[in-house]
């Protein structure tokens, strides 16, 4: 009866924090999609996993200037706003919160968002400041939206791995985390892969089986850091392209690691001038 009686409801659009306000003051059971845009299939799945989840679902559209260290990287972000709107309607949510930033930044910080040294690797090594953006964000988001379950992707896993150690000893929201959503080439989804024309999508799908075959011949002997150097330099050959990091960490607590057992690569790279980043 339920899933019936949500098939009439109109997904409603809140477009500052008096909507939110408004709209949220009752609800509760409230699962929340936290995005940037330019959805695909991988926010869809997340989506769909907060509507079987939770009796309400809002999904919020903020491309964060804060993460971004490359002022051009954020001018050039995809944006399809009517597309957007369009999708999510189509997965009949409840609400869609498309705040500005005054809306999000509308007071000061009593202390600033600090990464701890070891954890400064990978994307918080080559990008000075992200991580510090984007948990500064959803610390802001959650505090507003008050979700009971924040649903995000494994695609950004350090990302997944910083926010959740953060909001979840903050807030009491908890946050879910859903599988990397991928083509038939094994690329994972990205809102970036609108940035790469067809060739390079293939090469990127390519680069991605490449790896997966990669790490599915590797034994569970030690793993040197000078054997994934060699890889790497293959890769970059092969594929003509500037890789920042090809490492083996260990997921629960990213420090380095010589073998595969609980253990992911992660990898990031440019083709051209689109950065790129995965796990495996």
């Amino acid at each position: 009866m339920f899933y019936l009686l949500k098939s009439f409801i109109q997904m409603k659009i809140l477009i500052n924090n008096n909507d939110l306000n408004e709209a949220l003051y009752s609800v509760s059971e409230l699962g929340y999609v936290p995005t940037m845009g330019s959805l695909h299939k991988g926010h869809i799945s997340l989506i769909k996993k907060s509507l079987k989840k939770c009796k309400k679902t809002i999904v919020s559209i903020f491309i964060n200037p804060k993460q971004f260290n490359n002022k051009n990287d954020y001018l050039n972000y995809p944006r399809n706003y009517k597309k957007d709107i369009s999708t999510l309607r189509t997965l009949k949510i409840d609400y869609l919160y498309l705040p500005k930033k005054n809306d999000i930044y509308n007071h000061v910080r009593k202390s600033k968002i600090r990464i701890y040294k070891k954890d400064k690797i990978l994307c918080a090594k080559h990008r000075k400041g992200h991580f510090e953006g984007v948990i500064d964000v959803m610390d802001r988001l959650t505090n507003k939206i008050r979700p009971k379950i924040i649903f995000m992707g494994e695609k950004d896993f350090q990302q997944l791995y910083l926010v959740k150690k953060y909001i979840q000893k903050k807030y009491k929201s908890k946050i879910y985390s859903c599988k990397t959503i991928r083509d038939s080439n094994k690329l994972a989804l990205s809102s970036r892969n609108l940035l790469l024309n067809k060739k390079r999508l293939i090469q990127a799908g390519k680069i991605a089986q490449h790896i997966y075959r990669f790490k599915n011949n590797l034994n569970k002997k030690k793993i040197s850091k000078n054997f994934l150097d060699i890889k790497k330099s293959q890769l970059s050959k092969i594929f003509n392209i500037n890789i920042e990091y090809f490492e083996l960490r260990n997921l629960f607590t990213f420090k380095s690691s010589n073998t595969i057992k609980n253990s992911k690569l992660f990898i990031s790279y440019y083709m051209d001038k689109v950065r790129l980043i995965d796990n495996f």
